[in-house]
């Protein structure tokens, strides 16, 4: 379970330090540092749990989100996310794993995420036609269609069965509020493939 500082004060309001009592329960492997201010009881919690409430508003995506939905066939070992109106990169390093957070247009940030429950944690993840509009958005551009695909089935090594399912609706809707060439030419590419 996620705890914050303030929660513990008031949880060891009748020690007379409740602030060493905290140092303390961490010292002996009871509390289990994720960020200032912020704690996880369970040292077994899975880090994907954690990612939102490291550092938000946020949801896991790019290429986490790419790995979970099975399009690239490398394993990830960090926690993506996206974040926006943040300005800068952040990375994040603790008991739990290696979470890292970048930003995704404002416009965008709201749509296509789902709320997943699991062993009592709710956390955010995108859609798997979401994390792939957000990691072509923080990727070099393309300049044409034919890059659009290098980029994709080599570069990524995005798996094509698994792009063929994708929502071509949402990527269509969303990508231009992108306002990025590699998501321009993306709707093209998709515009003129047939599935």
């Amino acid at each position: 379970m996620v705890v914050t500082t303030s929660m513990l004060i008031e949880q060891y309001g009748n020690y007379r330090n409740p602030k060493s009592k905290i140092r303390r329960l961490v010292d002996n492997g009871e509390l289990f540092p994720l960020t200032r201010g912020i704690y996880e009881t369970n040292k077994d919690a899975k880090g994907h749990y954690l990612a939102g409430v490291i550092y938000g508003p946020s949801y896991l995506s790019f290429d986490y989100a790419l790995s979970v939905y099975d399009l690239i066939p490398e394993a990830v070992y960090e926690y993506t996310s996206a974040t926006f109106e943040k300005k800068k990169r952040k990375l994040y390093e603790n008991l739990f794993g290696r979470f890292s957070y970048r930003d995704v247009p404002a416009d965008v940030f709201p749509f296509g995420i789902l709320i997943r429950e699991e062993n009592g944690y709710a956390y955010r993840i995108a859609t798997a036609e979401k994390a792939l509009c957000d990691k072509l958005y923080i990727m070099p551009p393309v300049t044409n269609q034919r890059d659009i695909e290098e980029m994709l089935f080599e570069d990524l090594r995005i798996d094509e069965y698994e792009f063929a399912k994708l929502d071509r609706n949402f990527i269509l809707k969303t990508g231009e509020k992108y306002h990025c060439n590699n998501l321009k030419y993306l709707m093209k590419y998709m515009r003129r493939r047939t599935f």
